[in-house]
């Protein structure tokens, strides 16, 4: 691993790296851990928080360029901002269920699924990961 081309790169993509990578681990404790206790919804916020930014630092990086500066990345990037906040009012109106399925989701998605588009060769996190 060497995070060289990432620390090089333009602020936008080490902010949206780091926070995607931080927002990933938090995302597995929220997994792990019991639910609904105070810590649940104190890391929960700091993931929300992390997820924003993953998403709203998405709109300052332009490397594929498809319609005009953005890509179809950018849809999934408004579709987090929109749904982050309907599924914390889920998990304020007590609809746990909703809630958990739309934390999933995005954890699935715009994490692990995105972020395995990232390794694919060419990409920066693939140089970071595996060199090159």
């Amino acid at each position: 691993m060497n995070l060289a081309p990432l620390l090089e790169a333009a602020p936008a993509i080490p902010l949206h790296a780091f926070a995607a990578m931080a927002a990933f681990a938090l995302g597995l404790v929220q997994f792990a851990a019991p639910k609904g206790t105070l810590p649940h919804r104190t890391i929960g916020w700091i993931w929300v928080a992390l997820m924003a930014v993953v998403a709203a630092s998405s709109f300052w990086i332009h490397q594929l360029r498809l319609v005009g500066p953005f890509s179809p990345i950018h849809l999934l990037s408004i579709f987090t901002l929109v749904v982050l906040p309907l599924a914390v009012w889920r998990a304020h109106t007590h609809r746990v269920a909703d809630h958990r399925r739309m934390m999933i989701f995005l954890f699935s998605g715009a994490l692990v699924v995105a972020g395995l588009f990232t390794l694919v060769p060419g990409r920066l996190m693939h140089r970071v990961v595996f060199g090159g």
